[in-house]
């Protein structure tokens, strides 16, 4: 049996590692550094699918034997994407906006193959993707226990300041979808991308 592609995940996020940890994939931690501005007049799915793709073809130049998995998550309400909050006052602005509502969170994957042949340097790598969405819909809560998840730091760095697998779970009401899609790796489609990456799984 061939031996299983060696996984590279093109984020710094400790959820996503954590998540492919829980089923037993490890993987090579390469940030990608690029540009996650959403561009003017870029609908939501085309804004985490193009900033996904752009994160893996980062990293993917200095693993090219490797399956390269990078993911983007957006919340979206309405035609307003909430990304990650800047300061506190932002932070506690979302989720203010978003209390009482239901949303939608959107995460994109990508998963770039190994390089079919190392010996040419212009071999195109196989290129897997897809695009998974859930609906939350948070508690209308009170302004004291916004302030209280705002002063705890948790919201900071994530996709419409707040952690679905942590502290964040107070706020939420219910969720309709796959809960990875939410925290930030629909798991089960990323073992079916990585899979057609080649990589073994379980």
């Amino acid at each position: 049996m061939a031996e299983s592609v060696p996984v590279v995940l093109a984020s710094a996020s400790p959820r996503r590692l954590e998540l492919l940890s829980r089923i037993g994939i490890p993987a090579t931690v390469a940030p990608a550094d690029v540009d996650e501005s959403q561009r003017t007049g870029e609908p939501a799915e085309e804004y985490v699918a193009r900033v996904a793709l752009d994160k893996a073809l980062c990293v993917a130049p200095r693993f090219l034997d490797s399956a390269v998995l990078a993911a983007d998550t957006a919340v979206v309400l309405g035609d307003k994407i909430f990304g990650k909050p800047v300061t506190p006052q932002q932070a506690l602005a979302m989720l203010q906006e978003l209390a009482g509502q239901t949303h939608c969170v959107m995460t994109a994957v990508v998963v770039l193959g190994p390089v079919p042949d190392l010996s040419s340097a212009e071999a195109e790598r196989p290129r897997y993707a897809c695009l998974e969405k859930a609906q939350v819909t948070m508690v209308a809560a009170e302004t004291s226990e916004l302030d209280w998840y705002v002063s705890s730091g948790e919201p900071m760095n994530k996709a419409g300041s707040y952690a679905l697998q942590a502290m964040g779970a107070a706020l939420v009401e219910s969720v309709i979808g796959d809960p990875t899609t939410v925290i930030g790796l629909p798991l089960r489609s990323s073992i079916r991308l990585l899979r057609l990456a080649g990589v073994r799984w379980p």
